[in-house]
């Protein structure tokens, strides 16, 4: 990770989107069932460069969890934050951090400001810029404070202490980025930071190639859920196996008889090859049953709709293991999907949903 300490007093590029103020209250409702994290660490987003980090860690921006507080502890550099901190009286316009997304890239729809815990300390004001690059020489361009090919994708903002900020944008981008630069005037400290907007992914070349149509870096959004008491329906769609049942999706206990179920946008329409479900590190929680369900739809379903269509009945489930269905799947040759549904019976947790076959 390069560290820079130079910005140039004439920002490249400088937009009139000053998109609109969103009600702390209505930050989740707005963002989180409509669009992707596009930098959250989990995808594989990494922090490139920054001007500074003296009193926090930049890559805290992108974790994926709420801040926490820890009164009374502190560090060499000072009292410990869970955020991004820059030094006090910083002689440029404004302290930077550049950020690789975890999607091959992605169009932006809002950005999403939070400043807990940090309070006459925080950032004044904050800025959003973006750039596409595909070469690795240009990469590295892009680290540095004097490259010139930013464009601003969120103008100058106002943002308080210790609170969540959001903004979503007039329209959002028609162009796709594949890194941004989070611009903080002067200094202060930033807690996390978040940039929704839609993947877009590279498809495969050829037509019969199978591929994670779930998935978020393909697109894939996890749109609604029964409930989301311990975990949140977003992980199911991530890479890899995760770390623990804190990224996971796990809803409450239940009573009697109950089934939970969680809605997903798949990336692109596509003809269902094989099924996996993960209820990796669930061994005292994981479903007795799981079930799946299929659809094409013009618009995200409700979890009632008539035109479901059922591809896997209920299944028995075990604790952390890989399940993979083919053989067991209904019929689905030919047929293309926009929508999955994932049931499980009663409740519990489950890792990952993934949903395999080709773009049609």
């Amino acid at each position: 990770m390069e560290v820079h300490t130079m910005l140039p007093e004439d920002v490249k590029n400088i937009a009139t989107n000053t998109g609109r103020s969103i009600p702390i209250d209505e930050i989740d409702s707005v963002f989180r069932s409509q669009y992707t994290d596009l930098i959250s660490a989990p995808l594989g987003s990494r922090i490139l460069s920054f001007s500074d980090e003296w009193f926090a860690a930049a890559e805290n921006l992108i974790t994926p969890t709420p801040p926490i507080r820890r009164p009374g502890v502190f560090t060499h550099a000072g009292a410990w934050y869970d955020g991004w901190e820059t030094r006090r009286h910083n002689t440029e316009p404004a302290d930077w951090v550049v950020i690789r997304l975890g999607t091959a890239s992605g169009k932006v729809a809002g950005v999403e400001i939070n400043t807990a815990f940090f309070n006459g300390n925080h950032a004044p004001e904050i800025a959003v810029e973006g750039a596409f690059i595909t070469d690795e020489k240009d990469e590295e361009e892009v680290k540095k404070p004097e490259y010139t090919g930013w464009e601003t994708i969120l103008s100058k903002q106002e943002c308080g202490p210790s609170q969540r900020h959001g903004w979503l944008l007039s329209n959002i981008t028609e162009k796709a980025y594949t890194h941004v630069r989070l611009l903080m005037y002067p200094d202060g400290g930033i807690a996390r930071f978040r940039l929704y907007g839609v993947a877009v992914p590279v498809f495969p070349q050829s037509q019969e190639a199978i591929f994670e149509l779930s998935a978020t870096v393909m697109g894939g959004v996890a749109t609604s859920c029964s409930d989301q008491h311990f975990g949140t329906k977003d992980n199911l769609l991530l890479p890899g196996r995760g770390k623990d049942m804190g990224d996971g999706w796990e809803t409450k206990r239940t009573r009697g008889e109950h089934l939970d179920w969680t809605i997903v946008r798949l990336g692109a329409k596509g003809e269902i090859d094989h099924i996996v479900i993960d209820t990796a590190h669930f061994r005292g929680n994981f479903p007795q049953k799981v079930q799946v369900f299929a659809g094409s739809f013009d618009k995200d379903p409700s979890h009632d709709d008539a035109a479901w269509v059922e591809v896997l009945e209920p299944q028995k489930s075990g604790p952390d293991k890989e399940h993979e269905y083919k053989a067991e799947l209904k019929a689905v040759e030919g047929k293309g999907y926009t929508h999955a549904k994932l049931v499980i019976i009663p409740d519990g947790g489950v890792k990952r949903f993934r949903v395999f076959g080709k773009k049609i």
